[in-house]
């Protein structure tokens, strides 16, 4: 081989090599390019810093983990490290690896119906939350993921557009769901994935976190994948207290789970961001003099909701001077439509009273201080027992709020708007004799959710309040309202366990035998001052299904009435406060007479 021949393949070579390095380069900067193009736009979410490698890597190694809490779809919240939304596929995605946790894992059960609720409203078809499932390595295959290092709520708002749905449906929930993890603090970043605008309530839930929620809409924006470094999805249902009739009549919920005390917690939080203050009634009540409460009466006054478009009070003029006249207190108006929300809480955060027609603002009740009344006003066939989301509200223990309703009995005094849309009461689009049946109706049977025309119907009627029935209604229903003071000596405290329980028997004769048994009182017992204690004791023949209960005042008993020589008993002890509050069972006593 030549010299020349030899000097040409060496130049070949280096060449080469340099070209192949120069796209090694070329590539890794171009890789480099897109990752800190990524990075940009995953701070276009968020504030945050994020290492695009390094999110990338996880979710490329580990793949998506979750652990959830509650044994069923409705009661179920659960926690994600990397979640992915497709948005062009409008799925969350569930990356597998072998490093992928997935508890509980349901198999095929996950769809039946769904692994949770998005919404705090229970098992509604249009709420259930699942995802897909891919291997981490199609994600070779997929759009660049673009990361959100916040720590996310994701939720559905079931009707932003109505203000009792966004109190009852969604702050309230959202808001004890993120006292429930700690992670999810002020910095958090809710997420809502109903389809919804923002709606005309949006300032309210930009109340829960310093940071801009975003809508599912607002997702495309930031790419075809988004992963959530770390999420909750789910809301708890513990503070929900009506159920709105998607399978049996609306009404209160058969097991409400919170109180009075967490919802004013919680109005109390809304109005510390809301900027608006007020002195505690507890405050107020403790040694004031003559004057201060003379001043305290004198600053009293009644707060009416006026409404300007449907469910009109056509007299509400006359119907404020005969509040004014009647409880000698000022009647000032508020209206969402024409008032920030923030004023209108102010204004009914110190009212006594708040009068308003069957709607939606009644939730802002929930801001009244204790002791206030509430007299919600229903037109003409609507009965009141029917709908009573707002007297659960005010009836919740701790909430300290009164309740009087007023219906209007007297067709005459009633304006009906047949040729309006449905949704706004019309029934211009139903059969005549539909119509006609409607119209002759004299009370709203019992009905499902949504669009029942008949209640519809009804409920967007105009009323002329009759003034002398409403202040005989407002009087009788007055004379019950308990005392502020009175309402909170009562105590809410439940007794603990009896302490040292002990059975001794004896056997009199062959037919006749003695059950004695004795225990402690509760340890808090000593602590506490109760108007009432008794005991409840239940008495059990083992291998029998029934049991003999008794209540006793005093801390042991000899039974002999019914107990039978050599025999063996089953012995629960508990302790009951002022009727009600009772206490957990003791171990149970097994007595051999």
């Amino acid at each position: 081989m030549s010299v020349g021949a030899l000097v040409n393949g060496l130049l070949v070579s280096v060449v080469a090599a340099l070209l192949w390095k120069y796209t090694k380069l070329s590539e890794h900067a171009a890789l480099l390019e897109e990752e800190l193009h990524m990075t940009q736009q995953s701070q276009e979410v968020s504030q945050a810093r994020i290492d695009y490698h390094v999110a990338l890597q996880a979710l490329q190694e580990h793949g998506t983990r979750m652990v959830c809490t509650g044994k069923m779809h409705t009661d179920r919240i659960c926690r994600f490290d990397y979640l992915c939304y497709c948005s062009e596929a409008e799925e969350f995605v569930f990356f597998h690896s072998n490093s992928s946790v997935m508890l509980p894992n349901l198999g095929s059960r996950r769809f039946q119906p769904a692994l949770l609720d998005l919404s705090s409203v229970e098992d509604h078809n249009t709420q259930y939350f699942n995802f897909l499932e891919l291997p981490a390595a199609a994600l070779k295959f997929m759009p660049k993921p673009v990361f959100v290092p916040d720590i996310t709520l994701i939720l559905n708002r079931f009707n932003p557009d109505n203000l009792m749905h966004v109190f009852h449906d969604d702050l309230l929930p959202a808001y004890y769901t993120m006292k429930q993890y700690s992670d999810l603090d002020d910095e958090a970043r809710l997420v809502f994935m109903e389809g919804w605008g923002e709606g005309p309530h949006f300032d309210l839930y930009r109340l829960l976190s310093s940071k801009q929620p975003l809508l599912k809409e607002q997702l495309r924006n930031f790419g075809k994948l988004m992963c959530f470094t770390k999420s909750y999805v789910g809301l708890s249902k513990m503070t929900t207290w009506y159920q709105y009739g998607f399978v049996q009549p609306q009404g209160p919920k058969a097991n409400i789970l919170v109180s009075g005390n967490e919802i004013r917690q919680f109005a109390r939080a809304l109005m510390e961001k809301m900027n608006i203050t007020r002195v505690e009634e507890a405050e107020k009540d403790g040694g004031s003099t003559e004057d201060e409460k003379e001043k305290e009466k004198k600053d009293e006054y009644i707060v009416v909701f006026s409404r300007s478009t449907t469910r009109l009070i056509l007299n509400e003029a006359e119907l404020i001077m005969a509040l004014a006249q009647e409880f000698q207190m000022r009647v000032v108006t508020v209206s969402l439509e024409e008032q920030s929300f923030p004023s209108i809480v102010q204004v009914i955060s110190g009212a006594s009273m708040l009068v308003s027609m069957h709607g939606a603002q009644l939730i802002t009740s929930l801001f009244l201080p204790r002791g206030a009344a509430v007299v919600e006003l229903f037109p003409f066939a609507v009965n009141p027992e029917q709908y009573t989301p707002y007297r659960t509200l005010a009836s919740l223990p701790g909430m300290d709020l009164h309740y009087v309703s007023w219906r209007n009995t007297k067709e005459e005094n009633t304006v009906t708007h047949p040729e309006r849309p449905w949704e706004q009461g019309g029934i211009a689009h139903l059969e005549k004799e539909e119509q006609e049946r409607i119209q002759a109706s004299k009370d709203v049977p019992r009905h499902l959710c949504c669009r029942n025309p008949e209640w519809l119907f009804r409920i967007y009627q105009d009323t002329l309040v009759d003034i002398p029935s409403f202040l005989e209604v407002l009087r009788e229903g007055m004379k019950t309202k308990p005392s502020l003071k009175k309402a909170k000596v009562a105590s809410t405290v439940h007794p603990g366990r009896v302490r040292e329980p002990r059975c001794q028997t004896s056997v009199q004769t062959t037919n006749e035998a003695k059950l004695t048994v004795s225990w402690q009182i509760p340890w808090n017992l000593k602590f506490l001052k109760v108007r009432e204690v008794k005991y409840e004791v239940w008495i059990q023949e083992q291998g029998e299904n029934t049991y003999m209960p008794y209540i006793l005042p005093q801390q042991n008993y000899t039974f002999s009435e019914n107990i039978k020589p050599f025999t063996t008993y089953l012995v629960w002890v508990r302790c009951i406060f002022n009727k009600n509050l009772l206490g957990p069972f003791a171990d149970v006593l097994t007595c051999r007479t």
